[in-house]
């Protein structure tokens, strides 16, 4: 039997290998239910985003995307107030 590399396994990833490696590492859990060990988790973590860059997997389906959210102002924050951003002034400290 040859050695399997990392390298080979992440070009002979399948889709269905690639989300339950994926479901895996959000829940720190096998699929039967034992958990992770941090070393798994990371190998496991770094798997699912070689095979995302290699696979051109859309930016927002990758593990960890986080979507803009601007509460109704512009991305760079102009026009919220001190105040919306939660950064009232402390009168405590008057």
């Amino acid at each position: 039997m040859s050695e399997m590399t990392f390298e080979k396994m992440i070009n002979q990833m399948t889709p269905a290998i690639y989300e339950s490696l994926k479901q895996a590492v959000s829940l720190r859990k096998w699929p039967d239910g034992r958990r992770l060990t941090p070393e798994q988790t990371e190998l496991c973590l770094e798997a699912v985003m070689r095979y995302e860059a290699e696979n051109n997997v859309p930016e927002e389906n990758r593990v960890g995307y986080l979507e803009q959210r601007t509460c109704g102002a512009a991305a760079s924050g102009a026009g919220v107030t001190p105040e919306m951003a939660g950064l009232a002034r402390d009168a405590t400290r008057d």
